[in-house]
């Protein structure tokens, strides 16, 4: 009878578990869909009265009361891929060194270091990009770019410090700590029989690296690059402070642009019109779907990625 009523207690207390959890899990899902709701019923006047037409029209002028989102998804976009370009293979160096060739001394206070930095509050980037970063640029980089690859529509403009570019760097500045620290913890997971078995058989560091880690890594890899990209998706403060918050699109990296989150973040206490106020809700509507878009492919690529093993040499 004693076990018996142990029995009992013990199945009680996982029944209550399980559902203590799956309400925590099933949480997560009702508040995205809460947002989605909210965000979908305040931006309601503006998608009747523009429609599709939201999406693919570039002009902003709230004075007209003429609202298109094609600037701001664009720029949204473009700097995150910048951002990514960027950062991506300089946090895999990062992860490469600490976890394969940087000295014992070294690996703990250069990881911490990396991992401050992700503590750093985005205006904070945003003031240092604007009063460092960007005259740095303006003096030393965009006329090296604009006198020697002016030839392609990308560097063309006036170095002026604030634009598209600068806001990449900052982003990849921003990211770059996100990305290295799960890219170094992925990487220390690998078997360390797979990297013995591989110099075992002659192989270099260079070719366990290539062959064997970052194949192994590569489903952490991704997950690692989709966090990055998130955050690059939706910064706001450190963007607004430097890419110049200009509503048009240009093909050059240097020109000024805006982001959706920066339109955000200049123009709401300003929206007093209910239509200019919705079509700020609708601009949130429209970086929600961006990003869910994005991360649902990111995670669809990691499902096909897994390691199988590679020949060496």
């Amino acid at each position: 009878m004693e076990f018996s009523g142990r029995h009992k207690s013990a199945r009680f207390d996982d029944a209550l578990f399980k559902g203590v959890t799956f309400f925590f899990a099933l949480l997560v899902v009702l508040l995205m869909v809460f947002i989605f709701i909210i965000l979908l019923k305040e931006s309601m006047p503006a998608i009747r009265q523009f429609g599709l037409g939201f999406l693919y029209t570039n002009e902003w002028d709230p004075v007209q009361q003429r609202f298109g989102a094609l600037s701001a998804v664009y720029g949204t976009v473009v700097s995150s891929i910048i951002a990514i370009v960027i950062a991506v293979p300089v946090s895999l160096g990062i992860a490469v060194f600490l976890t394969e060739m940087a000295p014992k001394r070294l690996r703990v206070p250069v990881g911490t270091a990396i991992e401050l930095l992700a503590s750093i509050p985005s205006i904070i980037y945003g003031m240092w990009g604007l009063f460092v970063f960007a005259p740095f640029l303006a003096e030393h980089v965009e006329p090296l770019l604009i006198r020697y690859l002016g030839f392609l529509p990308l560097f063309r403009g006036t170095p002026l410090g604030i634009g598209m570019l600068p806001a990449g760097f900052i982003l990849a500045i921003m990211i770059i700590p996100f990305i290295s620290s799960v890219t170094r913890d992925i990487f220390l997971m690998v078997p360390p029989m797979l990297k013995e078995s591989g110099y075992g058989m002659g192989a270099t560091k260079w070719e366990v690296i290539k062959n064997i880690v970052i194949p192994f890594a590569r489903s952490g890899i991704l997950g690692a690059v989709i966090l990055g990209l998130g955050r690059a998706l939706g910064e706001t403060m450190a963007v607004t402070f430097v890419i110049g918050n200009s509503h048009s699109i240009s093909a050059s990296l240097i020109d000024p642009a805006t982001t959706i989150s920066a339109t955000l973040a200049n123009e709401f206490t300003e929206a007093v019109e209910d239509i200019y106020l919705s079509g700020l809700v609708e601009l949130g509507l429209l970086l929600f779907f961006i990003t869910f878009v994005a991360l649902a492919l990111a995670k669809l690529m990691i499902s096909r990625f897994s390691y199988k093993g590679e020949r060496i040499g």
